[in-house]
C-alpha cells in the first residue's frame, strides 16, 4: 500500500545541515516543510554526554556503520567509517570539536558567494559563543559553542612544549588566525551536547509547518520529465510518496545524497545502467572527488597517574567522574574528542598551517574501545588540505545496501610527505619539556620507526579517517560540477544538494561548523529564490 501527501519543500536527511534548513525555511510559518530521517530520534542519553561519542561508535540503531573497500594505499584494510543515523546525524555521535576552517579554503573554492567574508555572518549567525560576541563570534544563535570547563596539567605541558617549538599559544582557532596551540572549543552548554538536533530542530519542532518523519528511508527522488516533483520513502514496511511543490532538497551528507540520486537516475551513466536503473542525466560527477582528512594517531606511556586510563581503571575514581558530572556537569565526561591542539606548518616555506595535531588525555588501541591498561595519552596528526580523492558508488538499485566508499588516501606525493612530516613533529613535541617530563616511553609506533620511509609504512598499517568527508557532489560554476553556486543540481529542476558534499574541497579542520554555516547561507538562498 502506498500512501501520499504533500508540503511545499522535502527536506532528506536530519543531519547537521537539515536541521538547520527545518528551522530557517519554517520561520515564516507558511512554507511547509517534511523532514525525513532514516534513523530514530535523539533519545540515547549517550548522545547527550559529550565524552559518550566513544559509545557510539558502533551503535547501528543511530550509525550508519560504513565500511570503505580496502584502500590501496593503506595495504588493503577497509576504514570503518561511523555516519550519525539519528536526529541532528553526525552532530549527534561527534566528537564535539568546534573549527570552521581557514580562510584561504573558502576563498579557494572559486565559487561566487562563497568566499570567507561571505560566509563569516552565517559563522556568527549560527553559533551562541559562551566567551560572548564581537568581530569573529556571535551570542543567540542556535548552536552553542564553549570552552571546555576543566583544564588539564597534560594539555598544559603540550601547548607549552608547542611554544618551545616556536608554536605560538592561540586561545582562538576561529578568530582571526588558525595557527597555534591551545584548547579547543566545542559544541557544549553547560556540560551537555549542543547538536543541530538540539540547536536548531528542536526549538522548530511545534511549527505547524514542521512535520517529521524518523525512522523513514528516502528511495528515490521523484521526477516529472527532469522536474523533481516529491520523493518516495519507506516507513514501517510502508511506502509512501511527498509532492514537493516547490522543491526537493538532498542534506543526507556525503554518502547518502550522492546515493540517493544514482538511485534516481541522476550519476554516471555506465554505473546505473549497469544496475538496471534509467539514467535521467548522465552526471559523471556525482559520487566522484570525495575528500577526507587521513589520521594517525601515536601512543605515549604518562609517568604519573594522572590520565583518563587512570580514572577508568579505578571504580572510586569511576564514581567520582559520574558524581561531578551530574553534580556540577564538569570533569572528564565534558570533554570533546580533541581535548588540545597544535596547528602548525610541518615545512618553513608554507604560507599556512598544513597539520592539525590532537592531544587528548587517554590512550586506545581502538577508537570507541577499551582503554590501554596503563596511563597513556595520545598524540594524533590530522592533514589539514588533502589532495587525494576518492569516489561513492552504489552497489545495487537497493537503497537499503550500503554505498561503496573508496577514500584513495595517499594518493599524492604531497599527502604522504606531510603525514611523515606531521608525524615526526608530534614525535618531537612529546619530546620536549615539559610534556617530556610526563613522558615515559613511546608506545606507539615506538623507537623502531625512524627513517621516512619507516614512518609512511606506520601510517599505512595504522592511518584511519577523521570523520570529515566532503565534496562528493562538489558544487563549481564549470558543466562537470554536480550542483551550481546556487545549489541546484545540474541538468534537473527543483532539486538541491545542501550538505557537506557539496564542498569543492574539504576544510582545514573538524567539518560540522563549516555544514552548518553553508546550510545558514543554503536556508537564505532557498527563500531568496522563493521569492523570484
Amino acid at each position: 500500500m502506498t500512501r501520499s501527501e504533500a508540503c511545499d519543500v522535502v527536506v532528506v536527511g536530519a543531519g547537521s545541515a537539515g536541521c538547520v534548513l527545518a528551522n530557517r525555511l519554517t520561520e515564516d510559518g507558511r512554507t511547509r516543510v517534511l523532514l525525513i530521517e532514516a534513523g530514530p530520534r535523539d533519545t540515547n542519553p549517550w548522545i547527550h554526554v559529550p565524552l559518550g561519542y566513544g559509545k557510539l561508535f558502533a551503535r547501528t540503531d543511530v550509525n550508519w556503520a560504513y565500511e570503505s573497500d580496502p584502500e590501496p594505499a593503506l595495504n588493503g584494510r577497509r576504514v570503518f567509517t561511523p555516519r550519525g543515523k539519528v536526529l541532528g546525524g553526525s552532530s549527534s555521535i561527534n566528537g564535539l570539536v568546534y573549527i570552521r576552517g581557514q580562510r584561504e579554503d573558502f576563498d579557494g573554492w572559486g565559487v561566487p558567494g562563497w568566499s570567507f567574508d561571505e560566509l563569516l555572518p552565517y559563522f556568527i549567525k549560527s553559533e551562541d559563543q559562551s566567551r560572548g560576541a564581537d568581530a569573529w563570534h556571535g551570542t543567540g544563535g542556535p548552536l552553542a559553542v564553549s570552552d571546555l570547563p576543566d583544564k588539564h596539567e597534560l594539555c598544559d605541558a603540550f601547548i607549552a612544549s608547542a611554544a618551545a617549538l616556536g608554536v605560538a599559544r592561540n586561545d582562538d582557532f576561529n578568530g582571526a588566525l588558525q595557527e597555534g596551540a591551545g584548547y579547543y572549543q566545542a559544541t557544549t552548554r553547560n556540560g551537555r551536547r549542543s547538536s543541530a538536533a538540539t540547536g536548531y530542530l528542536r526549538p522548530a519542532a511545534g511549527r505547524a509547518n514542521l512535520r517529521v518523519e524518523v525512522n523513514a528511508l528516502a528511495t528515490r527522488v521523484l521526477f516529472e520529465g527532469r522536474r523533481a516533483v516529491g520523493v518516495e520513502y519507506l516507513r514501517a514496511g510502508q511506502k509512501h510518496t511527498v509532492r514537493a511543490a516547490r522543491e526537493v532538497i538532498l542534506a543526507g551528507g556525503t554518502f547518502n545524497s550522492p546515493q540517493l540520486l544514482q538511485l534516481s537516475g541522476v550519476g554516471p551513466r555506465a554505473l546505473l545502467e549497469g544496475l538496471g536503473i534509467a539514467s535521467l542525466v548522465d552526471s559523471p560527477g556525482v559520487g566522484e572527488a570525495l575528500q577526507d582528512h587521513f589520521y594517525v594517531r601515536s601512543f605515549w606511556r604518562c609517568n604519573r597517574p594522572i590520565t583518563l586510563n587512570d580514572d577508568m581503571a579505578s571504580l572510586w575514581r569511576q564514581l567520582g567522574i559520574g558524581l561531578r558530572y551530574l553534580l556540577w556537569r564538569r570533569g572528564p565526561l565534558t570533554v570533546s574528542a580533541g581535548y588540545a591542539a597544535a596547528f602548525v606548518r610541518t615545512r618553513p616555506e608554507l604560507a599556512r598551517p598544513d597539520a592539525q595535531i590532537y592531544f587528548i588525555n587517554f590512550s586506545t588501541a581502538k577508537r570507541g574501545g577499551v582503554l590501554h591498561p596503563f596511563s597513556g595519552f595520545t598524540v594524533s596528526v590530522s592533514q589539514l588540505q588533502a589532495e587525494s580523492r576518492g569516489w561513492v558508488r552504489i552497489r545495487s538499485a537497493d537503497p537499503h545496501a550500503a554505498p561503496a566508499i573508496q577514500y584513495n588516501y595517499l594518493a599524492t606525493e604531497n599527502d604522504r610527505r606531510m603525514m611523515v612530516e606531521g608525524l615526526k613533529f608530534a614525535r618531537r613535541l612529546a619530546s620536549t619539556p615539559p610534556l617530556a617530563g610526563y613522558v615515559a616511553g613511546e608506545f606507539q609506533p615506538g623507537e623502531r620507526v625512524q627513517s621516512d620511509d619507516e614512518w609512511l609504512a606506520y601510517c599505512r598499517e595504522a592511518g584511519d579517517t577523521v570523520f570529515h568527508p566532503t565534496s562528493s557532489c562538489r558544487m563549481g560554476t564549470d558543466a562537470a560540477s554536480v550542483v551550481d553556486e546556487r545549489l541546484r543540481v545540474r541538468g534537473v529542476g527543483g532539486l538541491r544538494v545542501i550538505d557537506a558534499s557539496v564542498m569543492p574541497s574539504v576544510v582545514s579542520g573538524n567539518t560540522n561548523a563549516a555544514v552548518i554555516a553553508l546550510a545558514e547561507k543554503g536556508a537564505d538562498i532557498v527563500r531568496e529564490d522563493a521569492e523570484l
